[in-house]
C-alpha cells in the first residue's frame, strides 16, 4: 500500500483480524483483485533496524509466495513486542497460518454475504 489513506481506511474499515505470535494483521476488501501489504513495524517494538528489515524482508517473502490463494484485500502488518526474538522459520510459519486463516475468513464471509438461490 503506497498512501496513509490507504492505511487509514483498513484501520477504519477492517473487516477481518488474524494473529501470530509477535504479530497481527487487518484487513480490509479492495477492489484491485490482488491483496495489498502495508508494514507497521515501530521502532518502539522492534529496536533495531536490522530486526525490523528483516521482519520486513520476510512479511514481503510470505505474501508473494501466498498471494494467489489471498482474496482482493488490503492488509496491514503491525509487529507486536518480542517478534523479533523469533527465528525466520518461525516467522515464515506465523505469517503462513495467519494467511490461511485470512483466506478462510474471506471465503467464510463471501459465502455468508452471496445470495442464497431462494431470494
Amino acid at each position: 500500500m503506497l498512501t496513509a489513506g490507504d492505511y487509514r481506511r483498513v484501520f477504519e474499515t477492517a473487516a477481518f483480524k488474524v494473529h501470530g505470535k509477535g504479530l497481527m494483521a487487518l484487513a480490509s476488501p479492495n477492489p484491485m483483485g490482488h491483496p495489498r501489504l502495508g508494514l507497521i513495524f515501530s521502532k518502539k517494538n522492534v529496536r533495531r533496524a536490522v530486526d525490523r528489515n528483516r521482519l520486513k524482508r520476510l512479511a514481503r517473502e510470505s505474501i508473494r509466495l501466498s498471494q494467489h490463494r489471498l482474496p482482493p484485500v488490503d492488509i496491514v502488518l503491525l509487529a507486536r513486542r518480542g517478534v523479533h526474538e523469533l527465528d525466520n522459520a518461525t516467522v515464515h510459519r506465523q505469517l503462513h497460518g495467519m494467511w490461511r486463516r485470512l483466506e478462510r475468513e474471506a471465503a467464510k464471509a463471501a459465502k455468508h454475504d452471496a445470495p442464497t438461490a431462494s431470494q
